[in-house]
């Protein structure tokens, strides 16, 4: 079985013991607290990766600073178009990656994604549902190679 960050596997094991319309339940309330997962006015970022592509309906903004050394915070910003499920995994991710090193987020599976939304709505979004944390691997690999040494910035 894959190792997880903690709070990610936490997220996990709660939707994994919820019938599907709780499942589902949760999604949307966490889809609705997705702002607060938002840059806030005044943080600053080492990187931020702000564009709208073909896979999502509107612009999703990541923004990833490291703390602590190779520990990193996410704020994701999101258009106003951005739909539920999307707006829910992002709030996931947040929670469940802040605070974790490059390397964990860079070994981040996608196979959590069915097991925490279901293999219904897997099926349904297709790849859609991988997006933000495709995004958020990109995001940390850039920064991983911005800080290799010798390497000039």
């Amino acid at each position: 079985m894959q190792a997880y960050p903690a709070a990610l596997s936490e997220l996990i094991t709660f939707f994994e013991s919820l019938p599907e319309g709780e499942r589902r339940e949760n999604l949307i309330d966490l889809a609705t607290a997705s702002a607060a997962h938002a840059p806030k006015e005044g943080e600053t970022f080492d990187l931020e990766d702000v564009r709208k592509d073909a896979e999502c309906t509107d612009t999703v903004g990541v923004h990833v600073r490291l703390e602590h050394g190779d520990h990193v915070h996410f704020a994701i910003s999101l258009g106003p178009k951005v739909q539920t499920l999307t707006r829910s995994l992002t709030t996931i991710l947040c929670r469940g990656l802040n605070g974790s090193t490059l390397r964990e987020v860079l070994d981040v599976p996608q196979d959590f994604v069915p097991r925490i939304i279901g293999a219904e709505l897997v099926r349904l979004r297709s790849q859609t549902v991988y997006y933000v944390l495709g995004r958020m691997k990109q995001a940390v690999a850039q920064l991983v190679a911005s800080n290799e040494p010798g390497r000039q910035t």
